[in-house]
């Protein structure tokens, strides 16, 4: 299972500064600024999760925190 944190609404350099300062490296961190991301896979908010099989595609998704994604994640 790979973790990825999408970033779209702060700027590129202040995301970097946090995940330096905090020494995060993990989940990977991918960056989005112009939302298209967020439209495709239908984000209206945050936090949100989605979990999306090895094509990319959404399995499911919901609001919170991401405990439903590992009760997700051992039914497949």
């Amino acid at each position: 299972m790979q973790v990825i944190g999408l970033g779209t609404q702060d700027s590129l350099d202040l995301a970097q500064t946090f995940q330096q300062r905090h020494e995060l490296n993990t989940p990977l961190m991918v960056w989005d600024q112009s939302f298209e991301t967020w439209q495709f896979y239908q984000v209206s908010g945050q936090p949100r999760a989605a979990l999306l099989d090895g094509d990319g595609e959404l399995l499911g998704s919901w609001f919170g925190l991401p405990g439903e994604a590992f009760d997700m994640a051992a039914d497949l």
